[in-house]
């Protein structure tokens, strides 16, 4: 029987930067990593599923199973009780890596 050779990932263009911003870094997301193999990254409001999942795999190399994306809402906030601020919204992607498979956010 044929074997299914790997797909080779194309190298990143600059659309694939701009759709993924940065990633998100809490506890929550952290452990999200680490026990169900899933990285939580902030990305550009235009961005749909298609965009991420082709701009991650081309920035990181790796295969990925599915993609949730949330609009974080902007908040109101106030600044020492007395003034009053708003924390910005942002969309927010969740993507589930292959299993076996991992990035290092953090390299040296």
């Amino acid at each position: 029987m044929a074997e299914k050779k790997a797909k080779v990932a194309s190298k990143a263009t600059v659309h694939d930067f701009d759709v993924i911003i940065e990633p998100v870094i809490t506890e929550k997301t952290m452990s999200l990593m680490q026990e169900q193999n899933k990285v939580t990254l902030k990305v550009s409001p235009k961005a749909n599923r298609a965009d991420v999942k082709k701009a991650f795999e081309k920035v990181f190399g790796v295969k990925v199973i599915g993609v949730n994306i949330v609009n974080a809402p902007a908040k109101e906030t106030t600044r020492g009780g007395r003034y009053k601020g708003v924390i910005s919204g942002f969309k927010k992607a969740v993507v589930t890596v292959a299993d076996g498979q991992a990035i290092d956010l953090f390299k040296e």
